[in-house]
């Protein structure tokens, strides 16, 4: 039987994959469970604060505190958008989504996103602007609550981004890499997003504390009014990073190119294996991921031989990489061209861990 004869007589899913396919795998209960905690002390953490920057700023009437007031707000209905995604992603395959649920935590983190560019962003360019246009009509008082406020925010959110900071850190330890790479190629958006608004949140009160401190010394209220312009410029640049992660994941982002060398070697280390001319992946969700093969194999296997290979390669890449929980082969034969263009791509991919690799990442 010719090679393209065993494409057509093999079945297109295998019992093995049939039974994979029944439940999407994400981050464990266990993580899940740490995440949703995570999620929660930043929730607690920025509905008291934005309640204290609120009363603090009116009474103040401080334009960098009012800023910092509406950043609280955005990042306390982000939480809340982060928590209805940890219970909404784990939900089981259906017939409208046999690969799960795995991507509304990217689609919740982009709602995220929006929350912070609009009603964070926004807000605090506003505030800086209309301060700067008016400065006459801007005359901070109670320095003491101001300071009072931003002291007991930043202890606050201090603590929220600590426990975010530990958090990766036991994911990066678990991936093998540092915490700057786990942040940029982890693919658990939530305790990312939480990082980043927590960060985001102390750099911002100490831009408020320096705009107070410059207003009080000097007397010019441009002070704090550029102070509410860079926390405003500081939440539109996190908004858009966490907008331009989710929305790569959303539209279909390959999983980490180390993970797709461990596959293709897999598939390569097999004698029966002539070449894989094609190896596509997608992020399907936090630890969930598919997989799709072309392969071309050598003469003489028979259909029989080809099922039996198909299912222990199948088996062998979930063993090696866990993530890859939907794997699908394609047996077919290769001409030269595509040999050749296959031979490229899998050089670039080297390439790239090569450079990951020296990068330390």
């Amino acid at each position: 039987m010719t090679k393209d004869e065993t494409r057509d007589a093999r079945p297109d899913m295998t019992k093995d994959e049939t039974r994979g396919a029944r439940t999407v795998r994400t981050d464990g209960p266990g993580d899940d469970g740490e995440t949703r905690g995570t999620v929660l002390i930043a929730l607690v953490a920025n509905l008291v604060i934005a309640l204290a920057k609120i009363a603090g700023g009116l009474v103040a009437a401080s334009p960098a505190l009012l800023s910092e007031a509406a950043h609280s707000v955005a990042d306390s209905l982000n939480e809340v958008f982060l928590l209805a995604s940890l219970s909404r992603s784990r939900r089981r395959p259906d017939a409208r989504h046999p690969f799960g649920y795995g991507k509304e935590r990217f689609f919740w983190s982009m709602l995220a996103a929006v929350g912070i560019f609009v009603t964070g962003g926004c807000f605090s360019c506003y505030q800086g602007l209309h301060t700067l246009l008016n400065p006459e009509g801007e005359e901070t008082g109670g320095y003491l609550v101001v300071y009072l406020v931003l002291l007991v925010s930043l202890v606050a959110e201090g603590a929220s981004l600590t426990r975010a900071v530990l958090q990766v850190r036991r994911q990066a330890r678990q991936a093998g890499r540092g915490l700057a790479a786990q942040l940029r190629r982890g693919d658990d958006p939530t305790v990312r997003t939480v990082f980043a608004e927590d960060a985001a949140a102390v750099l911002g009160v100490l831009l408020a504390l320096v705009g107070a401190g410059l207003h009080q010394w000097t007397g010019r209220p441009q002070w704090e009014a550029a102070a509410a312009l860079a926390i405003a410029a500081l939440l539109m640049y996190v908004a858009y990073r966490l907008g331009r992660d989710a929305k790569d994941r959303l539209v279909g982002q390959a999983v980490d190119p180390a993970v797709q060398q461990k596959a293709l070697d897999v598939l390569t280390e097999r004698p029966e294996v002539d070449t894989v001319t094609r190896l596509l992946t997608m992020q399907l969700g936090p630890g969930s991921a598919l997989l799709a093969a072309r392969i071309d194999l050598v003469d003489g296997l028979d259909s029989s031989g080809v099922e039996e290979l198909c299912v222990r390669l199948k088996q062998r890449i979930r063993a090696t990489c866990p993530d890859i929980d939907q794997v699908f082969l394609d047996i077919t034969a290769a001409d030269e061209d595509e040999r050749r263009r296959a031979a490229e791509r899998r050089r670039r991919l080297r390439e790239t861990v090569r450079r990951q690799a020296a990068a330390g990442n």
